[in-house]
């Protein structure tokens, strides 16, 4: 679907971008529930933190191939096919783990889990780099900043839903158990995954030559770099992510699942909402320009001194809950602000034929980060606890900082965005 050339998407267009929205928004409504459920319920059956990460090894190794070959799939099937591929994938992976037997060995238990896992990667980079590729196919071509408001709006959002599934998996798993949560999230998949089949064209994101396989390797030294600071930037959130903080709160400070899920839930909502307001928050910063690699090189520097006071404050004794949960604070604010410039970005450095392949390889590096941030994750914690987790991200922050610093400009394609009707 082209979009429109008077300055702004057609009706159409802007209907298919509301399905591709609510899609991606039910599909990260599950995957954060899926996290919190995963890692809740087995912390609780005594795995180690390193067991704990090795969970979701697999999750993140698939994510990597997925978005390697996912864009190249998208380019000659259309976005639709692989929207539709990965929550048909999402409600058969939470449907297995469903299967899942409590009288099983710890090998073979971990060895299941971390394949329904990787289904679940592969679906969740399948959903999302088609609905972040949708973005540039329907936003007219040239308006960077009309991009950056969009893919800020969409990413925003689909953080804060992600916050909430955290909330609602814990909260799923007070109430109807690990077996009874996951049959309820599958079942809520399938019901979006009819409405994509039903209201999406078939064609969207095509690409109008067929790539070869050797396309889905990045020949724009642009988005090799830009790749590379994604890879630290999302390594130094998941270092303290995805073990190191929950298991700090349930262990240390004898918080309750609904606790932890909800301070998780309140804290991905929050960055969602910074996230999404980010076009009107760096526009006394821009001068209401789109971002360029200046600023999310400042930005990485910014993030990786605001993450050392934390380390430090607990160091210094600091009360250690207001130290973390306070400095958490801060870092969800940069971070976020980093991470929607990036999004920006990707899609300004992409070819609009070729968008889908950048994309993809793009979200292979977030996949490498993840996995990164995953593994240190586990092992820094079980080593030296939460702050060598933070530590490894200041660490991890500044390389994201300093990688973006050597980006190349975006060209000036468009005026500068202002406020105006419409944009309240």
């Amino acid at each position: 679907m082209s979009p429109s050339v008077a300055g702004s998407t057609s009706a159409i267009s802007i209907r298919h971008y509301a399905t591709v929205t609510a899609a991606y928004w039910a599909f990260t409504l599950t995957d954060g529930a899926l996290r919190m459920l995963v890692l809740l319920h087995f912390n609780e059956l005594g795995y180690t933190p390193v067991q704990l990460a090795f969970l979701f090894l697999l999750y993140e190794v698939f994510g990597i191939v997925t978005n390697l070959v996912g864009g190249w799939v998208a380019s000659r099937t259309g976005l639709r096919f692989t929207l539709v591929a990965g929550l048909t994938t999402q409600a058969g992976a939470l449907l297995m783990l469903g299967m899942l037997n409590r009288d099983w060995g710890t090998a073979a238990a971990v060895a299941y889990v971390m394949g329904c896992q990787a289904l679940s990667g592969i679906a969740k980079d399948l959903t999302k780099m088609s609905a972040k590729s949708a973005v540039k196919v329907l936003v007219p071509q040239g308006d960077d900043s009309g991009l950056f408001k969009w893919v800020a709006i969409l990413t925003g959002s689909k953080n804060a839903l992600k916050g909430a599934g955290f909330f609602a998996g814990g909260a799923l798993l007070s109430m109807l158990g690990f077996r009874g949560a996951l049959v309820t999230m599958a079942a809520g998949v399938l019901v979006v995954l009819l409405s994509v089949v039903v209201t999406l064209p078939a064609n969207i994101g095509r690409a109008a030559s067929k790539a070869a396989v050797s396309s889905v390797l990045s020949n724009s030294a642009a988005i090799n770099r830009l790749s590379l600071a994604r890879l630290a930037l999302f390594a130094a959130r998941d270092v303290w992510f995805v073990v190191s903080v929950p298991i700090f709160l349930a262990s240390v400070l004898g918080w309750s699942f609904t606790q932890v899920g909800g301070f998780m839930a309140v804290w991905v909502i929050a960055y969602g909402g910074v996230q999404g307001a980010s076009p009107y928050i760096l526009k006394g910063i821009t001068g209401g320009r789109a971002p360029g690699p200046r600023l999310t090189g400042a930005l990485g520097l910014t993030l990786a001194a605001v993450t050392a006071l934390m380390p430090l404050g607990l160091a210094w004794h600091w009360p250690p809950s207001w130290t973390v949960l306070g400095g958490l604070g801060l870092f969800g604010v940069v971070f976020a602000l980093n991470s929607a410039v990036h999004s920006f970005l990707v899609l300004a450095y992409a070819e609009a034929d070729r968008v889908s392949l950048s994309v993809g390889f793009y979200y292979m590096a977030n996949a490498c980060g993840r996995l990164l941030g995953t593994l240190l994750s586990g092992v820094l914690y079980q080593q030296a606890g939460v702050t060598a987790s933070l530590w490894g991200a200041v660490l991890l922050a500044a390389v994201a900082g300093v990688t973006a610093l050597t980006l190349p400009a975006v060209a000036a394609r468009a005026p500068a965005w202002v406020a105006g009707p419409g944009d309240d």
